[in-house]
């Protein structure tokens, strides 16, 4: 049994995170993907990440992340011999991902219409900050600019800390994502179909929708949402409480979880004191109820709380560290973490993560195959695919038109 999108071909133009996520999710899904690089130094996360030897071998960190399993192709799509040679590419290709501004291939002579004359069942998916039309389509967007319009920073932090910036890149990883989706389900409405689709992703409105009930609340109930820090805003206690040793998390949303809880804690009166005892009124106390509650907690440390709430049904997890959740068990046995031992271009072993899934029966090939590739490490193996001798080859490289 094969991957979902085995056989499928992706040209991906996309450079630094939300494209190359995209299309780092279609190769875990099997889907062969073609990253073609700029001459010069190719997708710039090659040269961004926290370690500058790696940044100067062009295998930075950031593009170690999110470019295992694909093929490199270093192509200059600003010379006419670099576009034939992409338009033949596009004639054997399923979709292609780019993340430029609006406007770009279409001044290449490489937009949609163009493609869709050389390849009618092509998906051709545009990321962009803002979409393709409205009054900000031309504008530059990176992650922190669509984090501060979207929203999402106005509600990040609490009353004295907000507006704050989300820890990760959230706009581009969730406009990553969402492309991910859009191609998936265009390219099975395209061969239903026996046609291609042009899909619009825009990072802001990716990062919206994304947003739930923040939006929601304010669209049908008129309530603005606030930085409420740690707290959840539907309920109490729900949120990060202080033990013995390390921060616990508590989210006892439902009524019989908030009375098993303070049964394990041993105070079980709290159930039944007027100020804790529903659930709106739980909310309008929340601070006096997490005083007694962090009081209780002090008895134990956050571990030890966690596994006794959890094994009693109230959702509890300690507030662990990037490097410490990484090397908990659970993720360990889940083989979320996928080590290449001989990256070529790279001194040492690499460790990259898989997607958030696995197909059961297949746990073994839900990670990357292939460790990322050197720039324009697969150029020969490509052009030679479509049709170009090794004279051609030859001397496209020697015109500057390949890498």
């Amino acid at each position: 049994m094969g991957r979902p999108l085995e056989g499928i071909r992706v040209l991906d133009l996309t450079n630094v995170l939300a494209g190359p996520f995209c299309t780092y999710q279609l190769a875990l899904m099997g889907a062969e993907v073609i990253k073609i690089e700029r001459p010069g130094g190719g997708d710039l996360a090659r040269r961004l990440g926290a370690d500058p030897e790696l940044n100067a071998r062009r295998m930075g960190a950031s593009f170690l992340a999110q470019n295992a399993a694909k093929a490199s192709l270093v192509l200059d799509l600003k010379q006419e011999r670099g576009r034939e040679v992409f338009r033949r590419l596009v004639a054997t290709a399923d979709a292609l991902v780019e993340n430029f501004r609006p406007g770009v291939m279409e001044r290449l002579g490489l937009g949609w219409e163009a493609l869709r004359a050389i390849r009618p069942q092509l998906v051709y998916v545009a990321i962009s900050g803002f979409g393709r039309d409205g009054p900000l389509r031309d504008d530059p967007a990176y992650d922190q600019i669509i984090q501060g319009l979207s929203g999402a920073m106005s509600i990040t932090g609490d009353g004295r800390s907000a507006p704050l910036r989300v820890g990760f890149p959230v706009a581009d990883t969730v406009g990553g994502m969402t492309a991910a989706f859009a191609t998936a389900a265009a390219l099975l409405g395209s061969r239903r179909r026996g046609e291609g689709m042009l899909v619009d992703v825009s990072m802001l409105e990716s990062l919206l929708a994304a947003m739930g009930w923040a939006v929601s609340n304010w669209l049908l109930a008129g309530v603005a949402p606030e930085p409420m820090g740690n707290e959840n805003p539907t309920a109490a206690p729900s949120g990060t409480f202080r033990t013995g040793r390390g921060l616990l998390n508590i989210a006892a949303n439902e009524q019989h979880q908030f009375e098993i809880l303070c049964r394990l804690l041993g105070r079980e009166e709290l159930a039944a004191d007027p100020r804790f005892a529903e659930r709106e009124a739980r909310k309008r106390h929340r601070a006096a109820l997490r005083a007694e509650i962090e009081r209780a907690l002090a008895t134990r440390s956050a571990g030890e709380w966690a596994r006794l709430l959890a094994a009693h049904g109230v959702p509890a997890g300690e507030v662990l560290t990037v490097p410490e959740i990484l090397a908990h068990p659970q993720i360990r046995q889940r083989g979320f973490v996928r080590g290449f031992t001989d990256v070529p271009g790279v001194d040492r072993p690499v460790s990259v993560v898989r997607g958030g899934w696995r197909i059961v029966g297949m746990e073994e090939a839900s990670g990357p195959a292939t460790p990322p590739p050197v720039l324009g490490a697969d150029g020969d193996a490509i052009l030679a695919g479509i049709g170009y001798g090794e004279e051609e080859i030859a001397a496209l490289r020697r015109e500057g038109v390949i890498g």
